[in-house]
């Protein structure tokens, strides 16, 4: 799949982080692994620590988000992934529409560090939580700056405001690894 590009929403400019890049860096028959690379991180505000948890409302801070959904469905999988190690994952059964707490057979997990400029966030979900492959991804992340800016960026956005639900953002696929 390799690194792909996320976009900030045109009507939302970043204030200092000039790039946002993610990929899937691992998956085996246990775990999904995605990092997010951030430049120019120097004045995201990273939500403070507060265990491994599921919780409601994590977008409105820094938060990453994987969107994933079976090519031909209507319905989707949301996972919000918070540096607090916090997380949610939700079930759509189509379009913002029939959400529903999504079982996970383990917590997720996120991790964050960095230094002055570059931030790493990677996150590994139990694979037993997700549909079976191939998906069709949504890549996506909201990040929160000091003095108030908040950029919500997308491998691709649909018209009008920022919606990772629109079917524009599903926009990377993974196959299943090849077997044999």
């Amino acid at each position: 799949m390799g690194t792909l590009t996320l976009h900030p929403h045109p009507d939302h400019a970043p204030a200092r982080v000039r790039a946002i890049e993610a990929a899937v860096i691992g998956l085996d028959d246990h775990w999904l692994q995605v990092r997010w690379r951030i430049e120019g991180a120097g004045a995201v505000l990273v939500p403070a620590f507060a265990g491994k948890a599921r919780a409601d409302g994590l977008w409105q801070q820094t938060c990453f988000e994987l969107f994933v959904r079976t090519p031909g469905e209507e319905g989707y999988v949301e996972l919000n992934l918070s540096p607090s190690e916090r997380w949610a994952a939700y079930d759509f059964a189509a379009y913002r529409a029939g959400m529903a707490d999504r079982p996970m057979p383990r917590d997720p997990v996120g991790t964050i560090r960095g230094a002055h400029e570059l931030m790493i966030f990677d996150a590994a979900v139990p694979l037993a939580g997700l549909p079976a492959l191939p998906w069709q991804l949504g890549i996506s992340a909201v990040i929160e700056e000091e003095g108030g800016a908040r950029s919500f960026w997308a491998l691709r956005h649909g018209p009008g405001a920022p919606d990772f639900h629109a079917p524009a953002c599903f926009a990377a696929r993974l196959e299943a690894p090849a077997t044999g």
